[in-house]
């Protein structure tokens, strides 16, 4: 308790300066809505755009004059930058006691590895789901000042998406940390596998004999437009993606309980 307790804390300044700045994307990002929807030659200017330049800009299936698919059209700028904070959060809350030379002090405690990389990742999933969290509720207060649509419903069922795409990244950041024997780099390996994440689903959307690279990518892992037209999201695929959440933990378990402390 005492470990995750020290997490918590340590992590504050980061989670609230990550909060802020979640909560001004999503206002920033609405407060564009407006050049969407307001019709006349600025729609007409987006009708006439070629395909590969609506898919570049993510506009591509969706009907962004209307408040759902313009919130559709931002919400991966948000998983993305999301995604960033869980993947840095996961490999930093494990290298950061070899980072700050605290590593003799951390195991000279009479607590088992076990016991120290549970408490890391409860305290990294706490600070995951408060992202979430401040995400989905500046969605809820932000975007019903913008149009009398309700869309409660595609919101909720986007940030559990997003919540997924957390947790995959999470963990996938801590098994790089865990698993490295340099894990201070775990961090910037994770960000980049992030980039080429993102970039695979810009490519597979233009190149569609390409789109079996998608499986390289956790952004491609859940059809938005479904989500948003139907809300509802596939259950074999989240399934798939618990399962590699679970693998990617078990080995974080694994890889750090014999790795060699850097003290």
């Amino acid at each position: 308790m005492n470990i995750f307790m020290k997490e918590l804390k340590s992590n504050r300044k980061a989670l609230i300066i990550w909060s802020v700045c979640i909560a001004l994307l999503v206002m920033s990002g609405m407060g564009k809505y407006t050049v969407y929807s307001s019709g006349g030659a600025s729609s007409e200017v987006f009708d006439k755009f070629p395909n590969t330049m609506k898919v570049l800009l993510g506009i591509s299936g969706f009907e962004v004059t209307k408040i759902s698919g313009f919130f559709a059209f931002l919400f991966p700028y948000i998983e993305i930058t999301v995604a960033i904070h869980a993947a840095l959060l996961g490999s930093g809350i494990i290298a950061k006691e070899e980072r700050d030379k605290t590593t003799e002090f951390l195991i000279a405690k009479p607590v088992s590895r076990r016991v120290i990389i549970t408490s890391k990742l409860l305290a990294a999933l706490v600070n995951v789901v408060v992202i979430n969290i401040v995400s989905m509720l500046s969605s809820l207060a932000i975007v019903p000042a913008f149009s009398t649509e309700v869309i409660t419903g595609e919101i909720l069922i986007l940030h559990l998406i997003m919540f997924i795409v957390q947790l995959i990244f999470l963990t996938l950041g801590a098994l790089l940390s865990a698993s490295l024997r340099k894990p201070k780099i775990s961090g910037s390996i994770a960000t980049n596998i992030i980039v080429v994440g993102y970039i695979i689903s810009k490519v597979t959307d233009l190149v569609d004999p390409l789109k079996v690279l998608n499986i390289f990518s956790p952004f491609k892992y859940f059809n938005l437009q479904k989500a948003v037209n139907a809300n509802e999201i596939s259950i074999p695929i989240t399934l798939l993606c618990l399962v590699m959440i679970a693998v990617f933990t078990v080995f974080t378990y694994f890889f750090y309980q014999r790795r060699d402390m850097n003290i």
